[in-house]
């Protein structure tokens, strides 16, 4: 019955990346004034979550040849309008995307909550 929990999985993986959002929101806040600073951003976690359940993923360093890795998605390059000082960031569309992260770190841990205690009424506790 309890053999496959991707849920917990797949809530933590949303948590993780919203943390990341976060940082990197956060990072590009801290240069807005900085000159020819380029802002950069994560793919959305539905991007992020398809391409890792299409490639194969290693539970061991040496198991089919690949490369045992829980490390986050690397941020790209945001390519939006330039500043006169060669700088790409916009505070309004950081504070958006800072309140989305905070928001689907939310939605995470509700998802993560809500089948910890439907787990725990199957269980009888």
């Amino acid at each position: 019955m309890f053999q496959n929990l991707d849920v917990f999985k797949t809530a933590m993986a949303m948590a993780r990346h919203a943390g990341t959002q976060q940082a990197v929101s956060a990072q590009n806040i801290a240069n807005a004034d900085t000159p020819r600073y380029r802002a950069q951003e994560l793919p959305d976690f539905s991007e992020t979550l398809r391409s890792t359940m299409l490639t194969q993923r290693a539970t061991r360093a040496r198991h089919l040849n690949g490369a045992a890795s829980n490390a986050p998605t690397p941020p790209i390059e945001r390519r939006d309008t330039v500043d006169p000082n060669g700088n790409t960031v916009s505070i309004e569309a950081e504070m958006v995307t800072a309140v989305d992260a905070m928001r689907t770190h939310d939605r995470a841990l509700s998802i993560y909550r809500s089948n910890l205690t439907l787990l725990r009424a199957s269980l009888g506790r």
